[in-house]
């Protein structure tokens, strides 16, 4: 059984400074034996959130669209600016919308993850009205913003395809009822094309893993289709 969100691969060493040069940057390949594209932003920087964040697989990946928008952030200061609510208030759960829920440094305490509401909170402090919050749209609207060279920070879960329903399961929190899975997790999507989508796993000790294309779009919904990014200037 999971203790939190972000399930654990094995640990790495830790980037977190910013790629020398921010601009956004789109590489598009043609792949001559299907004639489709291939779109990948080659400049989103690869950071890793162990061992410091066991939970913190949103504000690892912030910090990756955030510093290839040319902030001067990392995740560590991100942790400890995002907004948290407790694991348990009362006999009632914190809420993943309202802020990151319990603690994100260590499974020996309780903890969750966020919503893209407090990321999202998070990114317009830094980027203001650049900062783009996608959620509810669809997935051919984040592949225009890969297109335009903004990342796009998604919450979908570690398996990235359909999970079964009793994966799920229901909290009671002070604002009412919230879905929850402990598979929840984090990524960056750094491109795609024809049959897969591209992305900066925190938990990977690689960057542009590549994903089904599908699962990962089933993965997505199934988790309310929450997304950030920005607007390129």
């Amino acid at each position: 059984m999971l203790c939190g969100s972000c399930a654990v691969y094995p640990q790495e060493q830790v980037r977190s400074g910013p790629q020398d040069d921010v601009k956004s940057y789109v590489q598009v390949q043609q792949l001559s034996e299907t004639n489709k594209e291939k779109v990948v932003l080659s400049n989103v920087p690869f950071i890793k959130q162990l061992p410091e964040l066991r939970r913190g697989c949103e504000v690892t990946s912030l910090a990756m669209v955030l510093q290839t928008a040319g902030v001067q952030t990392d995740k560590m200061k991100l942790a400890s600016e995002i907004q948290k609510v407790p694991f348990m208030i009362g006999n009632k759960h914190g809420n993943p919308h309202k802020g990151f829920v319990g603690n994100m440094y260590t499974y020996a305490k309780p903890g969750y993850g966020a919503y893209h509401k407090p990321i999202y909170e998070l990114a317009k402090r830094y980027l203001g009205e650049r900062a783009v919050d996608l959620t509810g749209t669809n997935m051919e609207t984040l592949y225009a913003a890969l297109q335009n060279g903004s990342p796009v920070l998604v919450i979908t879960n570690s398996t990235f395809k359909l999970l079964p329903e009793h994966k799920f399961q229901i909290w009671e929190t002070e604002q009412g009822p919230v879905r929850i899975t402990y598979h929840e997790h984090s990524v960056v999507m750094t491109g795609f094309d024809s049959e897969n989508v591209y992305i900066h796993n925190p938990l990977r000790s690689t960057p542009h893993m590549a994903v089904p294309k599908r699962d990962f779009e089933i993965a997505w919904e199934q988790m309310g289709k929450q997304a950030i990014s920005y607007k390129v200037k």
